[in-house]
């Protein structure tokens, strides 16, 4: 919900923190929903402050549309009802003023998509901004308990993504086959089945030379569900795919990261090898991944 500014916490709120889960909805309620909390109205100074703004509507629609998922520069553009390159500009300022962040898709060239990387920012625009007259009412308790599903799969579930590729780019490089690569994520279009198959976490090396471009991890992360066998399933076809696309999967692993745990299955297909198992005690450095790669 705030991010990592110190100033948030000690300057804002006077160290008012929740001890624990108990209290972190009455904590919300009295600070970050509260329009008599110097944070209530913060994500919109944020985006005011930002300078080479021509069209402040347009500006301030723009994060709203990428936190309500549309991800990409088309989909953003919809969901305003503007052309394309109509927000090329609002687009470019976010991005420079590090509000916004492009990612590359690790499996289609030229393709990518808009993720919000000031937490506050993202957290108003999918939580508050709908909500706003009733927030300025007092009715912070009532818009948070209704709240539930869009925080979980605008702000936590995002979020905890980031977090896992993250987490890839450190610690968890230790059980790869490779140190190199590039860390993203991506889709895998799968002709057959007519769907796409959204991997959240990625390593991946180009190639050069006579080398094929390899995969060196896939993998799946969800906040809140556990993960069962299904999810390994959809893993295993993508890898199947990229392999029929002439990339080298011969050392690629899977890997489900997960807030709410794993199925028994799950744990047996980890004991075998070539599955990953990242909960919260790896995300934070409290225990050693369960299973290895091969």
């Amino acid at each position: 919900m705030l991010g990592g500014t110190p100033a948030y916490r000690r300057q804002f709120l006077a160290d008012d923190v929740p001890a624990g889960l108990d209290g972190f909805d009455d904590w919300i309620c009295r600070t970050v929903l509260s329009p008599f909390s110097p944070l209530f109205r913060e994500a919109r100074y944020l985006l005011a402050e930002e300078a080479d703004i021509r069209d402040t509507a347009l500006y301030h629609s723009v994060p709203a549309a990428v936190a309500q998922g549309n991800t990409t520069r088309g989909g953003s553009a919809g969901y305003i009802g503007r052309k394309s390159v109509d927000i090329s500009h609002p687009l470019n300022v976010l991005e420079d003023s590090h509000l916004l962040v492009r990612e590359a898709d690790v499996f289609r060239s030229g393709k990518s998509q808009y993720r919000i990387t000031e937490p506050l920012i993202n957290f108003y625009e999918a939580v508050m901004r709908p909500a706003w007259a009733r927030l300025e009412g007092g009715q912070a308790a009532e818009v948070w308990a209704h709240a539930g599903q869009r925080f979980a799969a605008q702000v936590a579930g995002p979020h905890f993504e980031a977090m896992c590729r993250e987490y890839v780019l450190g610690p968890g490089r230790t059980p790869l086959s490779t140190s190199l690569g590039e860390v993203g994520s991506g889709v895998v279009t799968d002709p057959r089945e007519r769907r796409q198959i959204e991997v959240d976490v990625a390593v991946v090396e180009q190639g050069s030379g006579g080398n094929r471009p390899s995969v060196a991890l896939l993998g799946e992360a969800k906040w809140g569900t556990v993960m069962a066998v299904a999810h390994l399933e959809r893993l295993a076809r993508a890898r199947d795919l990229l392999a029929g696309r002439g990339m080298d999967t011969s050392h690629c692993g899977l890997a489900c990261f997960s807030a709410a745990g794993f199925s028994d299955a799950v744990r047996a297909e980890a004991v075998r090898g070539g599955v990953l198992l990242i909960g919260l005690e790896e995300l934070y450095g409290r225990s050693m991944p369960e299973g290895f790669l091969p």
